[in-house]
Order: C-alpha cells, then sequence, then structure tokens
C-alpha cells in the first residue's frame, strides 16, 4: 500500500515554515491503518514481543493496536504525574528546552523483549528517552518502529544500536 498517499501535508502548521504531516488520513482510512499494523507487526511478529511501549499521545495509537496484533502486552509512557503507581523517570533535551517521561517502575521485567513505537520520527529525542526507560528497568528493546520519519531531521542517528523501521519517509 502507498501509505505515503495517505498521509495529508498541512503547510505552515503549527508555525510559519512547518510542514506538518497529518497521519488523521491515514488512521481515518480503515484498509490503510489495518495494513500499516499488520506490516509493522510481520516485520516483528518472529521476534516473539513480550511488550509494546509507546510514547503518549500518538504513540499510544500504534503501539497498542501492534501489542494487541503480537499478542503482546502494552505499556504506556506518560508525561509526569500521569501515573499512580512508582515511577522511574528520565528527562531529555528538546530543540528549546528539556522534557521528562515517566513509566511504572515495574512496567518492563529484566530480558523482556519490547518493541519501541510512535507515529513519527523526528529528532530522535523522545524515542531515545523511551528506550532509555525500558533498558534502565532491564528489558531488551528488539526494535522501534514508526509510521513516518522525517529523514532530514536525522533522528535516526540517536537510535543507533537498535533496528528501525519506518513506513513512510519524508
Amino acid at each position: 500500500m502507498d501509505f505515503k498517499s495517505k498521509i495529508r501535508t498541512v503547510e505552515d502548521f503549527p508555525k510559519p515554515g512547518i510542514s506538518f504531516k497529518d497521519i488523521t488520513t491515514l488512521l481515518q482510512d480503515g484498509e490503510a491503518f489495518h495494513a500499516a499494523i499488520e506490516t509493522m507487526a510481520a516485520h516483528f511478529e518472529p521476534r516473539g514481543i513480550d511488550m509494546v511501549t509507546g510514547p503518549e499521545a500518538r504513540g499510544y495509537i500504534f503501539a497498542s493496536a501492534l501489542a494487541y496484533r503480537l499478542r503482546a502486552g502494552f505499556v504506556p509512557i506518560r508525561k509526569p504525574g500521569k501515573l499512580p503507581w512508582k515511577t522511574r523517570s528520565i528527562s531529555y533535551q528538546l530543540e528549546y528546552g528539556e522534557d521528562t517521561l515517566e513509566v511504572h517502575e515495574d512496567a518492563f521485567q529484566p530480558g523482556q523483549k519490547v518493541l519501541v513505537v510512535d507515529d513519527l520520527l523526528a529528532t530522535g529525542g523522545t524515542i531515545r528517552a523511551t528506550i532509555d526507560l525500558v533498558e534502565s528497568l532491564g528489558a531488551k528493546v528488539e526494535g522501534v518502529a514508526f509510521l513516518v520519519e522525517l529523514t532530514e531531521l536525522g533522528g535516526r542517528k540517536r537510535l543507533e544500536g537498535h533496528e528501525v523501521i519506518s513506513l513512510v519517509q519524508f
């Protein structure tokens, strides 16, 4: 399937000079959404994935669907203060500031095989932090999957040492 044709580009959003890749048009197309999940699942199914994780909010869309398809558990990665149990947190640098992600401290067990998923790879900061959280709990990241990759931003370089797949590159 031509996934790229299912993604709308919105110019000058959220600010002038940005070409925003709007995945809601792909999500609205049941066949395209199904094909995206099946394509990602087919790539990682042979690995015996135990858990799938992704950062809020759009990462949940793909990560939870993949977890269901792979018969794996799903672990949400959240912004601070959103999880009700004891958490492990990590702070990371953004282009203009800092952000923090959290996960329950018992979310992953040592040796579990984890697939990290998000909708879009840009600079890679959020997913690098997600990987670091997973690995800090002793689990093994088996791969990283995205619907969209913005290649000119070089996010893949921050994920070296991990297999990365993306279905669409801009």
